[in-house]
């Protein structure tokens, strides 16, 4: 049974993304450029801050919602990790923010003053290492003084906020490798040239990745977010809502692309009759919608998990290793459906072929997943 409340989020962010249609995109996509004016509605409009309590100016909606968002906004042929963030790193803020902090930022996040769009998780020399990474977080009186290296850190230029993630006890003085690690919220318009460099990388997709680095900056001991030591656990809460609504992403990648091949289809004919009319085209196409929609009821089920407080670790991994093979899937045939045509830009397709290929690697493996899944849900040996 269709929820109403969810299926007229489903048509107002269907109506909004409408307004500015695949060519805003590829433009976008061609100048390397950020969609302020999208963002910046999608925001007015109250779907960028879905998660956030209604005391504080939000919707007080769960992540399912949030995912229905996604799903839509991708779904429509945008770019949803130009601002996804602004969710998932909410996941943390929420669980572990203090009452004060919550108070001087999340009011201002809801009405789009404040972006908090970016996770300063991952390193050079460590990627999903997690535990090994080497940027530091010294306390020196009421100050953490930080200095490191991060990369691919996406959105940083486009954002006021960012959960930082540092060690401030060396990992050969904690019993756990997992301890030891501490999370902060960063004024990045105040640690500009103030002890943080940002280098943009160039890239296959328009993702606004940067390398940063750290050297002797500031950070207010009253931005620790949740206790020090414990930030492995602040970061989790954030990770298993960035994979649940990245693969719900996928999913809205994936029915963009069965959409257009359908459609395609239909319309395209060789030798007098629709090409879908042959089975070489119409059958990879129907197994493919089979996939996305098989990966949407994982997507669903981690979500509804994630909004319960319940564990939901091993559900969020497997909905992002899914739904992320089964939009590259849809992707390919999509692809070749349109034959030659498929690699002109007008048609789009190449363009969100790319955008979802990163999901297979990002934010985590499939190969660590599978990992994951081996060792903490079927109790086989840890595999590194």
């Amino acid at each position: 049974m269709q929820n109403p409340e969810v299926e007229e989020i489903r048509h107002s962010v269907r109506s909004l993304c409408a307004k500015y249609g695949e060519d805003y995109w590829l433009e976008l996509d061609r100048e390397r450029g950020y969609p302020t004016e999208f963002v910046a509605e999608l925001t007015a409009s109250g779907f960028l801050t879905v998660l956030i309590p209604e005391r504080y100016g939000g919707a007080g909606l769960g992540v399912y919602e949030g995912a229905v968002v996604m799903e839509e906004v991708c779904r429509s042929g945008a770019h949803a990790g130009a601002c996804h963030a602004q969710m998932y790193v909410m996941g943390s803020v929420l669980r572990h923010g203090s009452e004060a902090q919550k108070q001087a930022y999340l009011p201002k996040i809801a009405a789009g003053e404040l972006r908090l769009q970016s996770f300063g998780v991952t390193e050079p020399t460590t990627g999903t290492d997690t535990t090994n990474l080497k940027t530091t977080a010294r306390k020196e009186g009421d100050v953490y003084v930080v200095n490191g290296q991060k990369v691919w850190i996406s959105r940083i230029e486009h954002s006021d906020l960012m959960v930082l993630l540092a060690r401030t006890t060396p990992k050969d003085q904690v019993r756990r490798k997992t301890e030891g690690l501490s999370a902060f919220i960063v004024d990045v318009n105040e640690a500009k040239g103030n002890g943080l460099e940002i280098q943009p990388i160039e890239s296959m997709i328009n993702h606004h990745s940067c390398t940063l680095f750290f050297d002797d900056l500031q950070v207010p001991a009253a931005n620790l977010l949740g206790q020090e030591g414990e930030g492995f656990k602040v970061i989790l809460d954030g990770m298993n809502a960035e994979r649940i609504l990245i693969a719900a992403e996928c999913v809205g990648d994936g029915r963009y692309f069965i959409d257009k091949a359908s459609t395609y289809a239909k319309e395209r004919e060789v030798f007098g009759r629709p090409i879908g009319q042959n089975q070489g085209i119409q059958f990879p196409i129907a197994r493919c919608h089979a996939e996305v929609e098989a990966a949407w009821l994982m997507v669903e089920r981690a979500a509804r998990l994630f909004d319960a407080g319940e564990k939901c670790a091993a559900e969020a991994n497997m909905a992002k290793m899914l739904a992320s093979e089964a939009s590259w899937r849809a992707g390919d045939v999509c692809l070749q459906t349109h034959g030659g045509f498929a690699f002109a830009k007008e048609y789009h397709i190449e363009r969100k072929f790319r955008e979802t290929r990163l999901y297979q690697i990002a934010p985590i493996s499939t190969n660590l997943i599978l990992s994951y899944i081996g060792e903490h849900v079927l109790g086989m040996p840890r595999s590194f």
